[in-house]
């Protein structure tokens, strides 16, 4: 996953990814996988604040090596940021990486289950993984982070582009 202040590599075979669409989660529009917990490594910056517990942290990037943060920061409550991930040894790994599919969810809300599914976004969770998507992390957890891709992005798979500025072009 490439776009601006973003190169950000993971695998993940052998999990499942798993299609959100106006099933069980409303709105719905994603869809998601757990991760191989050690594989995520590379630099995201996220485009919209991250909100947890009601704290909004600002210009959130973070840094991978081996699955784990060794490098944070953020412009705005960037304390509240590192407390969260030393709560426990999971949160400092990735539970969930996604793509968000509703295109018909337009703008940012602050409120996580609508601003995930923003068609054109991606979104990671540091934490706990989601079990159906096979992903084995575990943490007290879940903070699920969304950056922007309807710009100047790129998504591979196996060596091929499947996601171009916001769109699947598979």
């Amino acid at each position: 996953m490439r776009c601006d202040d973003t190169d950000l590599r993971f695998r993940a075979r052998g999990r499942k990814w798993i299609s959100c669409h106006g099933t069980n989660n409303f709105p719905d529009g994603e869809i998601f996988t757990g991760p191989i917990e050690n594989s995520v490594a590379g630099r995201i910056r996220f485009s919209f604040p991250a909100v947890y517990m009601g704290r909004e942290v600002n210009d959130v990037r973070l840094t991978f090596k081996k699955g784990k943060v060794i490098e944070e920061s953020a412009g705005k409550n960037a304390e509240f940021l590192k407390n969260m991930l030393g709560i426990d040894a999971g949160a400092r790994f990735v539970g969930e990486i996604a793509v968000g599919t509703n295109y018909d969810i337009k703008k940012f809300t602050r409120n996580t289950l609508f601003d995930e599914k923003i068609g054109g976004t991606c979104h990671l969770a540091l934490g706990a993984s989601i079990p159906e998507s096979l992903g084995k992390n575990k943490s007290a957890i879940h903070w699920d982070m969304v950056c922007d891709l309807r710009q100047s992005s790129e998504i591979t798979a196996d060596g091929k582009t499947i996601y171009r500025n916001g769109k699947f072009i598979v």
